[in-house]
């Protein structure tokens, strides 16, 4: 049996995804910045994916530009509207619980000279409006908040941020790249500046990005080179991942409103069945306000990868956290900005699910769950001693 509830990390590509990329590998493969007739195809292509995404955030299609990936337009947003808005200032604002691709290009830029304010967050991940607003000053150049966050799925008050942003006349960006596709998102009712997505996080290819750019943005180039994406992205286009990204986005758009109620309600059953049927467990971020198809537990007295190594050996795919700080033995900073202490924070389990996933495979996967818990629980001392104390 193999289940996988890891699609916050990555998503399985589409056969339709594949049937629509193919043609673009081996028939129509001529590089679409060429002016003959074969490379053609390639740029139409091209023309009709940029169409396709722009219209998936009520966007216009010359605000688009393609890119490698969520990191790649994350770092393009931050380190190039600092550098086009250095003359009005130097300060950013942004969040704790954001994905390292802006935390770290945020570190970039301090050591660069720039200031960065990281909000605090409340209990359930969500940025305090009235601290945002108390943050802005008149060196302000941008405000970069997720869009919803990768871990714990809270959704943010996007407009009411954009809105703020373009009251003292900030730029806004947000990273949407665990949103796009998975909730409504308008750039113009939220008063959006800019926008990263990926196209993996969608049933697309992945090494395959975009950003949206509102015209009139005065933002530089982050890839030097030739002429393309308008001269602010040089790099010769990976036809088959934009098709992709495109027909992927298609595909989200069709099915959206049919996905969300359907993970929503799978969703929420299996919050409700851990909660119930597991002690010492908590859901971290809103209960309702979230990702339709995200669940982030901790339970107490357990460390994490342990409960991930027992979950993978029953066909359980899962995940602690960001796939792109599985590597580190420190708990989650998202898990930390919301208050949690280390010993909890150690012991958190991201299960995130697709329009594939069945109840029946989360039936498997909670009873399994509360074996491993059960099992891992009785190693621990300190659970030991909660007992104890219970009873006494």
């Amino acid at each position: 049996m193999k289940i996988y509830l890891d699609n916050a990390a990555t998503t399985q590509v589409y056969p339709e995804v594949v049937e629509a990329m193919t043609p673009y590998y081996t028939e129509y493969y001529g590089n679409p910045s060429s002016i003959y007739s074969f490379a053609g195809e390639a740029n139409k292509a091209v023309s009709h994916a940029r169409e396709v995404l722009a219209n998936m955030i009520h966007a216009k299609a010359e605000e688009i530009y393609f890119t490698g990936g969520g990191s790649e337009s994350d770092n393009w947003a931050l380190k190039a509207t600092a550098e086009a808005y250095a003359d009005k200032g130097k300060h950013i604002i942004t969040s704790k619980i954001e994905h390292h691709a802006i935390l770290h290009t945020c570190e970039y830029l301090e050591k660069k000279g720039y200031e960065v304010t990281y909000l605090d967050v409340d209990e359930y991940g969500t940025v305090k409006l009235d601290e945002l607003e108390k943050a802005i000053r008149p060196d302000t150049i941008l405000i970069s908040i997720m869009t919803a966050n990768n871990e714990i799925g809270t959704i943010q008050p996007v407009a009411e941020i954009g809105k703020i942003a373009g009251k003292h006349g900030v730029l806004f960006h947000t990273d949407a790249v665990q949103a796009f596709g998975h909730i409504e998102i308008d750039v113009d009712k939220m008063n959006i500046d800019m926008l990263s997505a990926s196209a993996h996080k969608i049933n697309g290819p992945k090494g395959s990005g975009l950003m949206y750019i509102r015209k009139g943005v005065r933002i530089r180039s982050f890839i030097h080179g030739g002429a393309q994406e308008r001269a602010r992205r040089a790099g010769t286009h990976n036809v088959p991942g934009i098709v992709g990204f495109g027909k992927a986005a298609e595909l989200a758009k069709a099915t959206l409103k049919e996905r969300i109620a359907y993970e929503t309600v799978l969703r929420d059953y299996l919050i409700n069945r851990v909660l119930e049927e597991i002690p010492f467990s908590r859901l971290n971020g809103e209960r309702v306000n979230r990702l339709p198809n995200n669940v982030n537990f901790c339970f107490q007295y357990i460390e994490g990868e342990s409960m991930l190594i027992l979950l993978d050996q029953r066909g359980i795919y899962a995940s602690s956290g960001s796939a792109c700080t599985s590597g580190s033995l420190e708990p989650s900073h998202v898990l930390l900005a919301i208050g949690l202490p280390h010993e909890i924070a150690h012991g958190s389990l991201r299960l995130t699910l697709s329009e594939k996933t069945t109840k029946e495979e989360l039936d498997y996967t909670v009873d399994e769950l509360k074996k491993i818990v059960e099992r891992l629980r009785s190693m621990s001392p300190l659970y030991e001693d909660s007992l104890k104390e219970k009873r006494s």
